[in-house]
């Protein structure tokens, strides 16, 4: 049988590169690289549509094509020259309807270089993480102002998910309000702290351990303790708003800086989650000091 079946194999290798006229190693090379290159420009192109409304129009041009294949078994004439109408002027159709889609590749495609040209995730995810910090940075600068306490770890490589565990999972998009309303005193969720991952609010309520450095200041309370506890075991980022004077502080790899503006917590933030080709042009953070 596994001869046989090995056989049913190769004929099927042989039909194959017949149909493809593959007649040397070459062709079959250059086959293998074509295949690939049109693979990876439609899987490009579903990226890019993904979460737009053009990929909901995708799927009913393919429930049209679907129906008239099957009105067409059927038997349905008048139906079956319809939906063949309708696909004959779909090129057009498409135009109209991706007009504004079609634009913005063509745009993305002229800025790109020729070595990233189809590097959209990378562009992609630099846009998401400077949303990301601005959404913080509007929500720490107004609990900053109304001394509202905040505590936001902003997760890198070192998985944090005992951490997450601990707390109400959320898996929610990151958004200024969002946060203001999480540390609201006297809410369910504002003690504690909250969990970003992939630029996601993955839990918050959740318990972080404390720091055990006996040479901090007297004046550190809490959760400044905690956002030293996890910078100290993780590479995470910690950003941290006392409820008592209102200062913001950036805790990382068991250092803090403190009596940060709402410009040097951008810089904080772009230097370690955007230039990570270059960690050593990152934000200096000072290790605190006995009072």
């Amino acid at each position: 049988m596994s001869f046989l079946a090995g056989v049913n194999f190769w004929d099927i290798l042989i039909n194959l590169s017949t149909n493809l006229d593959i007649k040397n190693p070459w062709d079959l090379i250059k086959t293998i690289i074509d295949i690939g290159i049109v693979s990876f420009v439609i899987y490009k192109l579903i990226e890019l549509i993904r979460e737009t409304r053009a990929w909901q129009l995708i799927k009913g041009i393919l429930v049209i094509v679907f129906a008239a294949r099957v009105s067409q078994l059927l038997g349905f004439k008048t139906l079956s020259f319809l939906l063949r109408l309708t696909i004959e002027y779909m090129a057009i159709i498409l135009v109209v309807l991706f007009q504004p889609e079609f634009r913005r590749g063509l745009e993305q495609l002229g800025r790109s270089r020729f070595r990233n040209l189809f590097s959209f995730e990378e562009e992609d995810r630099t846009i998401k993480v400077k949303s990301l910090i601005e959404e913080i940075i509007k929500a720490v600068t107004e609990m900053s102002r109304t001394f509202t306490g905040a505590l936001i770890v902003i997760e890198r490589e070192t998985k944090l998910g005992e951490i997450i565990n601990s707390g109400i999972n959320l898996d929610s998009s990151v958004t200024s309000e969002l946060l203001i309303n999480i540390f609201t005193p006297n809410t369910p969720l504002h003690d504690g702290a909250v969990v970003i991952r992939d630029n996601k609010i993955k839990a918050a309520a959740c318990f972080l351990p404390l720091t055990e450095n006996p040479n901090l200041s007297k004046e550190l309370g809490t959760r400044h303790r905690a956002a030293l506890g996890i910078s100290e075991v993780s590479d995470s980022i910690v950003v941290v708003v006392s409820e008592e004077s209102g200062r913001i502080s950036v805790a990382l790899n068991g250092g803090l800086t403190r009596n940060l503006t709402s410009d040097t917590l951008r810089k904080a933030l772009s230097k370690n989650l955007l230039d990570k080709a270059n960690p050593s042009k990152k934000l200096g953070i000072w290790k605190v000091k006995a009072k």
